[in-house]
């Protein structure tokens, strides 16, 4: 079996990452290696449930913990306050105390709310990532940030909470439909552009393999994803420095979110959005070539991602962009590509000038 191991290097919070195909039916046993006990509870949503819960839970009960299922509805629209009381109803209802754990088994959405749950209830309890989408196998899956959605911003409410482990099995994602593995290369592309040129060449030769769900290519891709990752949040667990070039993209994919209602574009189409902007913004800047920016348009478009920002007026544009985590008195911090596989933060006081580069107007 190809397992391999990645270790999150944060003290007494440290972690591994185990990844490979077809090994989410050993979760039991690694919840014992981790001397986890009582009762476990697996979030989980409508969608996920049906494919993967019964295997969770065997694997479980063979280990011998008590298995309680809390199913929420499927979508980035439910990531929510109310979505996260039924959360919340189902851990009491269970009488879930502090010695329980939860199971965090779906994409970004069931890891950042269950990732919260476990953050706030009983003041914190434990729990384990296991993420079935691609998106969440190499970004919100790792580096413990947990939350939810408030209507007039992404991820305005959580906490930074770490796991105590991840297990990523790359079979899961045979079932994963074909847009929300899309989706997740767009975050792929990101680690590529700013921190690896060489995992970049990867993607670029490898885009075929990717798209047709190629094991050893989609192994070498989430692991190199979630190493990279590691290693920035090794060094900057809650991003008060080097953790803000995971951004990157971001700013004006967040924005698009916000405008869309969540509805329209799925995260990593957003990302991908954004991605291509922030070449363009870094080719005006001087920071990167033209042939760096058509590069990594040239990856977005093959990998079946979309570029272009939706036509909204510069002044809804400039509200999105006024609720995001990174605005302060002293501008908007903006991720740039230096190149391709580098990066610089600047530190950007007008935005309507920053659209018009985007070609958003009044």
């Amino acid at each position: 079996m190809n397992l391999q191991h990645i270790k999150v290097a944060l003290d007494e919070r440290s972690y591994d990452i185990t990844l490979g195909a077809g090994i989410l039916d050993t979760v039991g046993p690694l919840c014992r290696d981790l001397g986890l006990s009582g009762t476990a509870a697996v979030v989980s949503n409508t969608t996920v449930a049906p494919l993967y819960y019964d295997l969770v839970r065997a694997s479980m009960e063979a280990a011998g913990y008590r298995v309680v299922p809390v199913s929420l509805p499927d979508g980035e629209g439910y990531k929510n306050s109310d979505t996260l009381n039924l959360i919340y109803d189902a851990l009491v209802d269970a009488s879930l105390d502090r010695g329980s754990f939860i199971l965090a088994l779906g994409g970004g959405v069931i890891g950042d709310m269950a990732g919260f749950a476990a953050a706030s209830y009983l003041r914190g309890i434990p729990f384990v990532q296991l993420p079935t989408t691609l998106l969440s196998q190499v970004d919100s899956s790792v580096g413990g940030k947990t939350g939810i959605n408030h209507p007039r911003g992404k991820n305005l409410i959580g906490a930074f909470y770490q796991p105590k482990a991840v297990l990523i099995d790359v079979a899961t994602l045979d079932t994963l439909p074909e847009r929300e593995f899309l989706c997740g290369l767009g975050e792929i592309v990101k680690y590529g552009v700013v921190l690896d040129g060489e995992f970049f060449d990867f993607l670029d030769k490898n885009a075929s393999l990717l798209l047709a769900r190629d094991k050893d290519a989609l192994i070498h891709t989430v692991s190199r994803s979630c190493a990279i990752k590691a290693a920035v949040v090794a060094e900057d667990e809650r991003e008060g420095g080097v953790r803000a070039v995971l951004n990157y993209g971001h700013t004006l994919g967040h924005a698009v979110e916000t405008l869309t209602g969540y509805t329209r574009y799925l995260h990593g189409e957003a990302v991908a959005i954004g991605i291509v902007q922030a070449a363009r913004i870094s080719q005006h800047f001087g920071f990167c070539s033209q042939a760096d920016r058509d590069r990594i348009e040239g990856l977005v478009k093959a990998l079946g991602l979309p570029t272009e920002l939706p036509p909204f007026s510069a002044a809804q544009y400039l509200e999105a962009l006024s609720h995001d985590k990174k605005v302060r008195q002293s501008g908007l911090l903006f991720i740039c590509n230096q190149g391709v596989g580098a990066y610089r933060m600047e530190r950007l006081k007008d935005l309507t000038a920053l659209l018009e580069i985007c070609g958003i107007g009044e």
